[in-house]
């Protein structure tokens, strides 16, 4: 009993997979980069937001706010804090860092974050 032996492609067949991948491949790179974004963007928003904490901690006790947030977030999302607004029962403290773009003709962004916290007396 002779025959077929597996499942052979016809010979016209040999390429099709690999032109296949090549077509899917820049969608799974576009895919991977718009991951890698967001995870960026997560990850300035919590950098934002303890870096606006720790300003508005410190302004609120009678130290140097500005400098506290500046030590809280990491130097390369160059954040920006101005001095924290002191009021006679709230101080409120902002950061704005920048997220590079990651996905070419995308450019970064910038995210802010503000904080309160009672002034002490």
């Amino acid at each position: 009993m002779g025959g077929f032996c597996g499942a052979r492609r016809p010979r016209g067949d040999r390429g099709v997979s690999i032109l296949e991948f090549v077509g899917f491949l820049p969608i799974l790179l576009m895919i991977g980069m718009a991951t890698i974004q967001l995870g960026l963007i997560g990850y300035g928003i919590n950098q934002a937001g303890s870096g606006a904490r720790a300003a508005a901690r410190v302004a609120s006790q009678g130290g140097d706010g500005g400098a506290a947030g500046q030590a809280a977030v990491s130097g390369w999302l160059n954040p920006r804090v101005p001095p924290p607004a002191k009021g006679p029962d709230l101080t409120t403290a902002t950061v704005t860092v920048h997220v590079p773009g990651v996905i070419p003709l995308f450019p970064g962004y910038d995210l802010t974050r503000r904080a309160t916290m009672p002034t002490d007396d």
